[in-house]
């Protein structure tokens, strides 16, 4: 039932290729407390974001 589910919402687009269908016990979650060591050292990576790149007129609202 999950991967029918599954299938309904994700693939409606015809992207998907492959989908995963796992029970809730096999997924774990990191502490909210730990957030600042988990994600504070993508913000120091300025590379990662699209600020750098010139996007021509012609490509329009990015």
């Amino acid at each position: 039932m999950a991967l029918q589910a599954a299938r309904d919402v994700y693939t409606r687009r015809g992207e998907g290729t492959s989908i995963w269908v796992v029970p809730s016990s096999a997924i774990t979650a990191s502490d909210p407390e730990n957030k600042d060591e988990n994600f504070e050292p993508s913000l120091s990576k300025v590379y990662r974001h699209p600020t750098f790149y010139d996007i021509p007129e012609d490509v329009g609202h990015m």
